[in-house]
């Protein structure tokens, strides 16, 4: 056997496979799991080339903003999309936590940059606790009115 009939060997033994498992579903799989790891790679990527000293530290904001979304994205994928109902607010997160590593490690350390990021933090964590007080409200208020309740039927004075 010559090495030309070893490599088109090769390559319909490649070709069947990639078939094979295309028509099991094996890809569709990956794709429809996996699928956030499109964004949370370059995220990560960019922080490693920072990190590398391959790339100036404003790319900490788009890699900062990548891995915060990807990460959520991952979130709503595996545990379902109606998570993204509460979890909203970190999209914003995504933006403050990409300017504040731009503050931290790169060369401005300007205080309005510092002030703009925990502002983004801030309000961004704000939101998530008034969705969820939102959503959850009434369990919240059924559970302080019976702690409220037995706190005053048990602590009531007692007479003599």
């Amino acid at each position: 056997m010559n090495k030309q009939s070893a490599a088109v060997g090769v390559l319909a033994l490649a070709a069947g496979l990639v078939i094979l498992l295309g028509k099991l579903g094996v890809f569709a799989f990956i794709g429809t799991v996996f699928w956030p790891l499109l964004i949370l790679i370059p995220g990560i990527l960019l922080h490693v080339l920072y990190f590398g000293r391959m790339l100036p530290a404003i790319t900490l904001v788009p890699a900062g903003i990548l891995t915060v979304v990807a990460v959520l994205l991952v979130i709503g994928n595996w545990f379902g999309w109606h998570s993204m109902k509460y979890l909203w607010p970190f999209f914003i997160l995504s933006v403050g936590v990409g300017l504040y590593e731009y503050y931290v490690f790169g060369p401005d350390r300007s205080k309005s940059l510092w002030t703009l990021s925990l502002a983004l933090i801030a309000v961004s964590v704000l939101l998530f606790f008034m969705t969820l007080l939102w959503s959850w409200g009434a369990y919240l208020l059924a559970v302080i009115l019976i702690a409220v309740g037995a706190w005053m039927v048990l602590k009531r004075p007692r007479f003599r």
